[in-house]
Parts: C-alpha cells; sequence; structure tokens
C-alpha cells in the first residue's frame, strides 16, 4: 500500500513538474516574441545612393515613433516623432559637396515605407540651410530581391526652395547602391486623435442618410 502510494505521489509529482516546465517554456516563448516585436515605427540605417558617375551621395536616419511631434492643428495631440538624420552629396572625387544634419520632427510608416521630415540644425550647405525643414520617403526592400529607395523634398525646388509641411516628402525614386535602411510600421491605437475617426463616421452617416 505504502508503496502504491509513494508511486502515485511520484506520478502527479512528475505530472506537476511537466505541467509548469511546459508552462514555463510557453512563458519563456512569448516573452521573448514580445521583447522582439517592435514597440513603435522606426527607419533607422544608413545608406549610399547609386548614382552612375561616381558622385557619393550618403542618408543615415535613426527615426522614431509616430506622427508630428508639434501638431499644426489647434487641439490635436502630440505624435512621439523623434531622432535624428544625416544626408551628404559630394563629388566623385570627394572634394566638392556639402553635408547636412538635423533633428526628426515627424515620422510616418506604412508597411514597408517611410516618409519623415526634420529641421536641419547644422551644415556646410549655403546660409539659410540651418533652421529649413527637409523630408525624407525610404522604401525598404526588406531583403527580398527589392533594392532599399530614398526620396527627398529638395528633388525639385531645392533646399532654399518653399517651406517643405511636416510630414512631407516626395517618391523614392533614388536606388541604394550599399548600405540598409530599415522600416518598422506599429500603427499606434489612435495617432492622430478622434478628428478621423469622426470624420469617417460623419461620411457613414451621411451615406446612410442619402440611401
Amino acid at each position: 500500500m505504502l508503496r502504491s502510494t509513494t508511486l502515485r505521489t511520484s506520478v502527479v509529482g512528475l505530472a506537476a513538474l511537466a505541467v509548469i516546465g511546459g508552462l514555463a517554456v510557453t512563458a519563456s516563448a512569448t516573452d521573448g516574441a514580445a521583447r522582439k516585436a517592435p514597440r513603435e515605427s522606426s527607419l533607422t540605417g544608413s545608406a549610399k545612393l547609386y548614382r552612375a558617375d561616381g558622385q557619393q551621395v550618403r542618408f543615415s536616419f535613426d527615426a522614431h515613433g509616430f506622427a508630428p511631434a508639434e501638431p499644426a492643428e489647434p487641439g490635436a495631440p502630440a505624435g512621439t516623432s523623434r531622432g535624428t538624420f544625416r544626408f551628404s552629396h559630394y563629388s566623385a572625387d570627394g572634394k566638392q559637396g556639402a553635408y547636412a544634419e538635423g533633428r526628426i520632427d515627424c515620422l510616418l510608416t506604412g508597411g514597408p515605407v517611410a516618409t519623415a521630415t526634420g529641421i536641419i540644425t547644422r551644415s556646410d550647405l549655403p546660409p539659410g540651410a540651418v533652421g529649413k525643414r527637409v523630408g525624407f520617403t525610404v522604401y525598404d526592400g526588406k531583403g527580398d530581391g527589392e533594392k532599399d529607395r530614398v526620396g527627398y523634398s529638395w528633388a525639385v525646388s531645392g533646399i532654399d526652395g518653399p517651406e517643405v509641411p511636416k510630414c512631407l516628402s516626395a517618391a523614392p525614386y533614388e536606388t541604394v547602391e550599399s548600405g540598409d535602411f530599415t522600416v518598422r510600421h506599429v500603427l499606434p491605437p489612435n495617432p492622430s486623435g478622434n478628428s478621423a475617426a469622426s470624420a469617417n463616421s460623419a461620411a457613414s452617416a451621411t451615406s446612410g442618410d442619402k440611401e
């Protein structure tokens, strides 16, 4: 009887340990996945663009968050965008050119695409560049056979052109030759307040009234 009772106790104990061990493994895997999952959108990395004539054009980003850090619309909630950028453009021999760097004031992402703007804080461009807002758009090929691409707001009018609104840039039409950009898209629960949701609700209600 004693042996039978001891055996049952041992079996029950082992089963309990197996369950606890399984839960621990599951919890560990879940925690690991949670740690790996990005918590917010980001645009990071450095790359050199392809130029057939050998010009050296480089961009670097370390941007995080979502939506304008300082919304222009009164009463709109502030976003969390922040970070830095740097770009440079030199001749093939490196003897002519300039650079600029600054702080990010807006980042928006959607899938493999990120659009960001920022204020130039340091540069050897002609006077007037410091304090200007510039924009960037990056397509992350994700290593799926597609090259990363970059676009920028001064592609047509130059940096001394019209003021660039927050979160606005040109299509990513230039191709990366070397380096890599990484875009991570994490949509906040409600990045632009209730205005968009209210507008959609109003549009739906209006459409319903017409039917």
